[in-house]
Formats: structure tokens, sequence, C-alpha cells
């Protein structure tokens, strides 16, 4: 029996009963072997469970228990911005306008939905200070290895092929030097100074003419603001290179400073992070990417502009790298954020990042005392701690995380950006209340106490979960994907 009341359905299957009733059949029965190969036909009656629609309904509803979600509890996980996505979003999005066309649709009887992906546009491109946005990638790494796509076909326009390289930071998100890699460059890591900043020394030293772009989050991973970034475009691009501004921490400067003003040339944005798209379960996500003047011939195509009163697709862009995703992108998440853009305002997303860097800086402060503060000055949107202190106790970073699921939050990001030892990495995002805030904050402090006092009880964490502390080596090389009888 599992640590909850309701077992499974499995588990309570009694043959007899049924929790479903299909409709006589009302089109002439086809024998299946005149539709499949033989191999494909069941010889025997699949080991379904037999139960009644009360027992399914309670099944579904116990699992959606188990599940973490912003709407049920605290999602403070750094550097992807859990924030709550408001309703008005969904019910905007299931509009039959939206949620009933086909993407195949004549141009003319989708006006409404080819406006708003114009008008989308146009509030990315004010939002970043960008020349033109295209909407078509599916998730942020999506987007980057859009806008290094296009870096590559802009530097091969002019004739530059020795460009193969790009720099990445050692804070920068993992998906960078992957995305670099998928786009055919090679990376080159730059390091970060004391401050956790990036050493503009080094960025010197590795700047040349194979350098196709510079990669940076600004606020970057640790949440520091690159105050050196007019110097750092001014290096990459007397160099030739160009600046890419990974979107993922806009949180933190939304409405108050924008990419294209610091010298970026490329943009992309997590519409699921920064503008309140549901995020989690492996999407949708949506990461359009914006850029200056001379890269937009390398948008991909179709982009929506307007002609006389008409909003169209343009496909005559004989420069383009080529469409990134079939059809336009993920609509419904592009509604949801218009929706967002358009009901908070500017005034309002000035007000996301005010409540987003003071909410970070309350947190760090109150817990500075008790866990290890790698970068002791203020922070944006995110901040890092670090649990050495706690690890010289025998309580891992991990065992932290563990700990925290019994008091009923999802852990931050642990153990990264890599630069910082036993990484515990907090967003609270701009939505959470102070209650919310102290009440985590009271957690952490606990925790703190007892790695000092009864260490034991944090690392064997959790305790009060479904599942409790797994053998990570086994789950991660043998993990059991489905549901197994027990002999």
């Amino acid at each position: 029996m599992h640590k909850e009341d309701q077992p499974l359905i499995f588990e309570i299957s009694s043959p007899g009963r049924i929790g479903y009733s299909l409709p006589e059949i009302d089109v002439p029965e086809v024998d299946l072997a005149d539709l499949l190969p033989e191999g494909y036909i069941r010889e025997e009656e699949p080991e379904l469970p037999e139960v009644s629609e009360l027992d399914i309904m309670r099944h579904y509803t116990a699992l959606s228990r188990r599940n973490h979600g912003v709407d049920s509890g605290f999602y403070p996980l750094g550097s992807c911005t859990m924030k709550y996505n408001p309703k008005i979003n969904e019910n905007v999005a299931r509009y039959n306008g939206f949620a009933h066309i086909h993407p195949l649709q004549d141009e003319t009887s989708v006006q409404g939905a080819l406006e708003l992906m114009y008008d989308l546009q146009q509030h990315l491109m004010e939002i970043t200070g960008m020349d033109e946005v295209t909407l078509q990638p599916a998730a942020g790494a999506h987007g980057e290895w859009t806008g290094l796509m296009m870096i590559r076909a802009f530097h091969e326009a002019n004739g530059d092929t020795q460009r193969t390289k790009v720099i990445v930071p050692d804070s920068a998100h993992g998906t960078n030097p992957a995305s670099a890699t998928v786009a055919g460059f090679d990376t080159i890591t730059v390091k970060s100074n004391e401050q956790g900043l990036v050493d503009l020394e080094d960025l010197k030293s590795v700047v040349g003419p194979d350098t196709a772009a510079l990669m940076l989050t600004n606020p970057n991973t640790l949440g520091l603001f690159e105050e050196n970034i007019v110097e750092m475009a001014e290096i990459v691009h007397g160099a030739g290179g160009k600046l890419y501004y990974d979107g993922a921490n806009l949180n933190a400067v939304l409405a108050q400073a924008r990419p294209g003003d610091m010298g970026f040339d490329v943009v992309h944005l997590n519409l699921h992070k920064t503008f309140t798209g549901p995020h989690g379960g492996g999407g949708p996500g949506s990461g359009p990417v914006g850029v200056k003047e001379d890269l937009i011939p390398f948008l991909p195509k179709p982009i929506v502009t307007k002609r006389d009163d008409q909003f169209v697709f343009d496909y005559d862009r004989p420069q383009s790298i080529g469409r990134v995703k079939p059809y336009y992108g993920n609509f419904g998440i592009n509604v949801r954020a218009y929706t967002y853009i358009r009901s908070m305002g500017p005034d309002g997303l000035r007000a996301v990042t005010e409540n987003a860097v003071l909410n970070a800086n309350y947190m760090m402060r109150r817990l500075a005392e008790y866990y290890g503060l790698p970068f002791d000055k203020h922070c944006k949107h995110e901040f890092v701690l670090s649990g050495k202190r706690q690890k010289k106790l025998g309580v891992r970073t991990l065992d932290i995380a563990k700990r925290l699921l019994d008091f009923g939050y999802h852990p931050p990001t642990i153990y990264f950006p890599l630069n910082v030892e036993e990484c515990i990495m907090v967003e609270p995002t701009e939505t959470e209340s102070k209650e919310t805030l102290d009440h985590f904050i009271d957690a952490m402090i606990q925790i703190a106490k007892e790695a000092e006092e009864n260490p034991e009880i944090v690392q064997e964490a959790p305790h009060t979960t479904v599942i409790g502390r797994i053998d990570e080596a086994t789950a991660a090389r043998k993990p059991i994907l489905r549901y197994q009888k027990e002999a």
C-alpha cells in the first residue's frame, strides 16, 4: 500500500467492473485482419484494470495531488521563472476564433489571429529594443539555435566564413553551448571574475577574426547585472562578432532596460517564462527571436506583415534561413503572452521587475546568515547561495533540496551554475506574497539548524512524500517507466 489512502486502480481491479459504456456500433464491422498486418493484431486481451467510473475518477484525482505546480505551491526554481499563469490568459486562448481555426485557412478568414501575431511582434520589438521579431521558434533553446543560424547566415553572406567560434561565459545556461554546437559552431568559454561578472581581460584574449558571437544572459545566471555590458559589446563588435542575448532572465529588466539598448544584435524570449505561458511538463513553449536591422533578411519565413488594411504572411525573403517550425509557432502560447502584455500594460510590466527584484533581495538577505553568500552584493530577480557550510556537517545541497519537499515546496535549482560550490539558486518571482516568502525562509532556516543539530533528518529526507529517498544512480540508469504488477 502507498503512503496515501487512495490505492491505484491496478490494486483494486475486480473482474466484471466497468467504468464506461460505449454506444452500439452504427457502422459495418470490419475484420481487423483486413486492416492490420498479422503481427500487429493482439492474440490476448490487454491486462487492463477493471474498475468503476468512481474508482477511475479517484485514481486520477489522487495522481494529480502528487504533482507539484505553481497553482498548488511555491516553485522557486532559479533561472526558470516559475511565476503564476493568470487564468484570463487561458480564457482568451480558448476563444473560438483562436482555438478553432486551422493554420492552412486562407489569410482573409483569420485576420484576427494574424493581427494578434503582428501586434505581438510589435510589442516584443518595443520591449526588447529590436527591429523585427519572428514568432516561429517553439522554445528558448530553439530560439537560441534560430538566432545563431541567422548570425551564421549573416557572416556567410558577408564572406566571413572563418567565423566559427561562439564565446560562452562559464555561468551560462547549459543550452547556450549546446545550441552553438548544434548550429555548427565551436564554443570557447570565458571566465567570470571575483565579482561573478564576465572577466573583460579574458574576453579580450579570446575574441578575434574567428569570433561569430558572444552569447550572454544579462543579468547573468548568478542574478547579477553585467555592469560592463557596453564595453563588452564594443569588444565583440570591434572584432566583427555579434552579441546574442539569452532572454531567460528578462523578468529582471522587463520595462526597465532593453537588450537592444545594451548593444545586443539578437535576442530570444521565453514567453512561457517571462510572459506567463504554462511552464512545465515538457511544453508547449514559445521562444520568439528579435533581431537588429542588419539581420532582418535572415529571419525565418514567413513573417506576419501588414499591407494596406490586410495582415499577410510574407514569404518573399530570399536570404531567409527558412522555416524553423511547422506552420507559424505555438500560437496558443502566443495568445496567452499577448493577453498578459495587454492586460499588464507598461506600468504593470515595470512593476513585475520591481517586485521580482525586491522579493529576491529580501530572501537573499534573510538567508545570508544561515547559508554561504558567494557574491555579497545587490542581486536582480534571483540569487545564489552555497551549502558549503552544511556540507562540512555532512549535509549536501541535494539533502537540503530533498528536505524542502517535506515542507511542501518545490526545491530551487541546485548545483547550477557550476562555478559556485554546492550551489542553491533561488528565484521567487514577483507573484509571491511576503507571507509565502517568509514561510519558505523559515523552512530553509529550520533545515540549516537541523544540519547542525540533527543532520540525519536532512540526510534521510524526504519523509512525507509518496516516494521516499531513491537510489539515484539506479533510477538514472535503470528507470522504471510503467506500472509493474507485484508478483
